[in-house]
């Protein structure tokens, strides 16, 4: 093979290459556009009225809007810490209406490796735990000596019966539940790296579950607290 020719071939397996590569980004976004739609749709679905307010931060998309009268926040976000084995999707729902609690209740499932979405590691002190919440539970709050209706909360907690459910938590400001959405697919993942999640979309019956799981819980201590007073 003459220098010219090896010349011509190595060139054309470049160009080849990065024709392919072009074509697989270009393939990714019409992915992720459709994805995004679809999730737009769901949410909409439950949430006629809501809007996208997210902040640009890469794989968290966020929209807020009113459920039966009250604010609400539905979030979806990509967690790629390196201490993951896979990349996992979560979705987070949130009640954002006034919780009469004396500061922050975050009670995680089965906590290990740090999370993108939670502060649940930085919060200083344990709580002790009534027997009603499940055994993988973990309690912790902001501040030392407060007590909260612990068992107004695990009555309202049996959706975290189920593994996918992540993290509960309350705050003045609000409730909220983080739900396991998807694990990326591990060949793609290994090979590519590429955070890909197959068919997995946000389902409208799930999110209503979960909006409707928080809510009832706001409500529930808020009218503990109405009878207390």
């Amino acid at each position: 093979m003459s220098e010219l020719t090896s010349a011509l071939l190595t060139g054309a397996i470049a160009l080849a290459v990065v024709l392919h590569l072009a074509w697989l980004a270009h393939s990714s976004r019409n992915r992720a556009k459709a994805a995004l739609a679809a999730d737009e749709a769901s949410i909409h679905a439950v949430i006629p009225d809501a809007i996208d307010i997210s902040d640009g931060t890469a794989g968290v998309a966020t929209w807020a809007g009113a459920w039966n009268g009250e604010r609400v926040q539905v979030r979806t976000i990509v967690d790629t810490l390196a201490t993951r084995k896979l990349p996992t999707r979560w979705l987070s729902v949130s009640i954002t209406e006034p919780v009469a609690v004396p500061g922050i209740f975050d009670m995680m499932m089965r906590p290990g490796s740090p999370t993108t979405f939670s502060n649940f590691d930085h919060l200083g002190h344990l709580l002790p735990k009534a027997s009603a919440f499940p055994d993988e539970a973990v309690l912790r709050t902001n501040r030392k000596g407060v007590t909260f209706p612990q068992d107004v909360i695990a009555a309202h907690a049996g959706i975290f019966a189920e593994g996918r459910a992540k993290e509960l938590l309350i705050t003045p400001k609000g409730v909220r539940i983080v739900w396991l959405l998807a694990q990326a697919d591990r060949a793609r993942y290994g090979v590519f790296r590429q955070a890909a999640f197959g068919e997995a979309r946000l389902d409208p019956a799930l999110i209503e579950e979960l909006l409707t799981a928080a809510s009832s819980l706001r409500h529930a201590i808020n009218q503990r607290e109405r009878q207390a007073a």
